[in-house]
Order: structure tokens, then sequence, then C-alpha cells
């Protein structure tokens, strides 16, 4: 399915104003979550539809909005989103930073499952909140003679996945009085698990239990590995619907974060008050000419794009896993369900990714992000990028490899 659209297509990024392209001449940008090819051809016809009508005056949430919403929910995530729970949002981050503000005070304690998406970080300290870090589980699977293998099955593995929630940590982290908070990411960024019905039910019983509240960060639910499906939060149990604050966005899976558009719900109504409230008080509930088109050509048409999206990402990683373990033995790739980003032990090479990811960009022009950013827990790691044309992702490999092995010299 993946060769019906042009995902092969290499596109020059550069001069068109790109955050993520916005480096000098050589540099190959594979950092930010930002895909390297162009929206599916239903939203770019939507777009070009409101275009030609040549008035862009203040605009309205439509009917059809919440519509789209709801049935692809429904239908793709089995789901059922009442309409008056959802609320229009220029951004999961606006969304996420609101919450903080109105649903906590300053000085309370915010729980982030380490490591972690690093913009939650954000979110807490510039609010003046204060950040509680729980570290995942992390337990490497071991190959054949001890070295590090992402390629042995769930099945001949008895720990289970290589990320997994500590509950235990979780609970006492939850039990301190100031926490009344808990910035959860489902899927999880940067570590590519998708939560079971079970985990998430148990983070909700144990959230319920300590009276804290939870904003689930969905932006990647779309873009799980073929055949994987993602849970969303809010549909675990009735104490997690109860609890919680859901935000979603065609936005990371349609390639569309310069649009502006996304969505928050809640399903207790007096929650669901209080992050309305915030949200316009934010000015980040007013929707521009085209977030609300483009929404609904995604959710409506664009299905048969996003299949063979998953389809090329997901054989993407396999051509990296490939690669890896041909060429960079020493590197552990952690496997992932879903996003398309790349999480990759590098403590064989250096305990400090700061330094290593610099040393790689300096010599190679390779730019990927260093797991530092995303907790004390990611200082070993570096995060890649791989949605982008496959001759991209091939490139991206073999600067890995050069700067690796100069780096190894040193």
């Amino acid at each position: 399915m993946a060769g019906t659209f042009e995902f092969d297509r290499m596109i020059d990024r550069r001069g068109t104003g790109s955050y993520k392209w916005d480096v000098p001449d050589g540099e190959l940008p594979m950092w930010v979550a930002d895909m390297d090819f162009q929206t599916a051809p239903c939203v770019q016809k939507a777009i070009e539809q409101r275009a030609a009508h040549g008035i862009f005056g203040y605009n309205v949430v439509t009917d059809e909005w919440y519509d789209a919403y709801q049935s692809w929910w429904e239908t793709r995530h089995h789901f059922r989103i009442e309409k008056d729970w959802l609320i229009f949002c220029t951004g999961v981050v606006p969304a996420l930073s609101s919450i903080v503000r109105k649903m906590t005070t300053v000085g309370e304690n915010i729980v982030i499952l380490t490591p972690v998406y690093n913009i939650f970080f954000n979110s807490i300290v510039n609010n003046g909140r204060n950040v509680l870090q729980c570290p995942l589980l992390y337990r490497p699977r071991l190959g054949e003679g001890g070295s590090l293998s992402g390629d042995v099955p769930a099945s001949e593995d008895a720990r289970g996945q290589e990320y997994d929630i500590d509950l235990g940590a979780l609970e006492t982290a939850l039990s301190d009085p100031q926490t009344s908070l808990l910035i959860f990411c489902n899927p999880h960024n940067p570590v590519g698990r998708i939560w079971t019905r079970e985990e998430l039910a148990r983070v909700g019983e144990l959230c319920k239990k300590h009276h804290v509240l939870v904003v689930s960060d969905e932006i990647h639910c779309d873009l799980t590995d073929p055949g994987k499906e993602y849970v969303p939060f809010a549909s675990a149990s009735e104490t997690c619907r109860e609890i919680s604050i859901t935000c979603i966005a065609p936005t990371k899976a349609f390639n569309l974060a310069g649009m502006q558009t996304a969505a928050v719900f809640a399903a207790d109504p007096a929650i669901r008050h209080k992050v309305w409230r915030g949200l316009n008080t934010d000015e980040v509930a007013e929707p521009n000419t085209f977030a609300v088109p483009v929404t609904i050509a995604a959710f409506q048409g664009g299905a048969p794009w996003l299949d063979a999206l998953r389809e090329y990402i997901h054989e993407n990683k396999m051509l990296a896993r490939t690669y890896l373990k041909e060429h960079l033995p020493k590197l552990h790739l952690v496997p992932s369900e879903a996003t398309y980003l790349l999480w990759i032990d590098c403590s064989a090479y250096s305990d400090d990714s700061v330094t290593l990811t610099e040393f790689l960009r300096g010599q190679t022009g390779l730019y990927v992000s260093e797991g530092a950013e995303y907790g004390e827990t990611g200082r070993n790691f570096i995060r890649l990028n791989l949605a982008c044309p496959r001759a991209r992702l091939s490139d991206g490999l073999s600067r890995l490899k050069e700067g690796l092995l100069a780096f190894g010299k040193e």
C-alpha cells in the first residue's frame, strides 16, 4: 500500500521557514518529531479549496469537526467520545501548559514518567510547579552471548517489555500530599511503548486513590506499527475516564503541526469546565482558517494514506534495525510499537549523550536529539527521527556509523 503514495520522494524543505530544517548546509536534521513527507492528498485538497475562497476572517468550530473526531476515535480506537466532552485547542503543548496552570497551584508536584517528551518539563517548570520524576523500569533483553538485542521474542523474556511502569515508585510519588497531577504519555515518547489496558487501569486506580488528576498526551496514538492498536487512557476503566483529561490531534499523524489544531476532552463535567475556562483565558481555544478543515479532511478521508504511512515507517524501522545490527552492534535499539522515533542506547560508546550528539553533528552533520533532554534516565540514549524517505534514512544511518566510529577513536 505504501507504494500508492510518494513517501520515497525527496523534498527540499530548506528556505521554507521549517523549524526542523533551519540548519547549515550539509547538515541532516533527524531530531524534532516532524515528518519529511507531504501530508495526505485529501488534506492538501482541503487546504487548496479553503485558500481559494480568499477570505480569512474569524472562524468557528463546526459540527463537522466534532463528528470527525467522534467517528475517527470510534472507528479506529473503539472509544466513543461524546460531543460535549470535546474542546478545540490550538495545540497539545498549549493545552498541557494551560491545564497545569488551571488545575494545579504554584509549588505543587507534577509527576512524569521518565524518560519522556522534554516539553513536559517546560510546561511544569515554566509555570512554577515542581517536576517529580518517576523513572520507568528499563530492562534491556539479552541476546546470544549476553549482547544487547531487540530481537528476543517477549515470550522468551520473562521480564516482559523493555520499559515498564514502576508502580511502586509511582505510588510513592502520587502519595506525596503536594502531588496534584500526572502528565502521562500514551503511546510513550520516546520509548515507543503502547501501554496495555491493564497498565492504564492500574495507573488510574493509583491516581484516584491519591486524589491525583491525569492529563494524557495521546498525540502519537495513530502512529502505531501495522497490526498494533493503542488504548485510550479514558477507555481503560470508568475510573480512568472520571479522573482524566486527554489531549489529541491529527497533527503528528498527518504532519500538520504548523496548522495549530488539536482537541482536549474530559468526561467529568466539573473537570471539563475548568479546562475550558483555562483554554479560553489563555486564548488558545479559537481556530485559524485552516485548523478545522484540515482536521475534517484528515479524519474523514485520510485513513488509506495513514495506513500506508504506518507501513512505510515500519519498513524504515526494520531497515534501521538491520543496519545497526550489522554495522553498529554495540548500540542497542529499543524495540518500538509506536511513533516514528528510534530510542537508541549508546552506553557502549558514552554515558553522556550531550557530548556524543554534539560530536556527531560536528563530525558528520547528523543532528539527532540527546537523550538527556528527556530526563536523567535518558542520558545514555539518543533519539532519531526516521519519518523520512528511505534514501534520507540511509544517509542518516551512514553518518551515524561514521560519527560513532570516529568518536570511538577519540
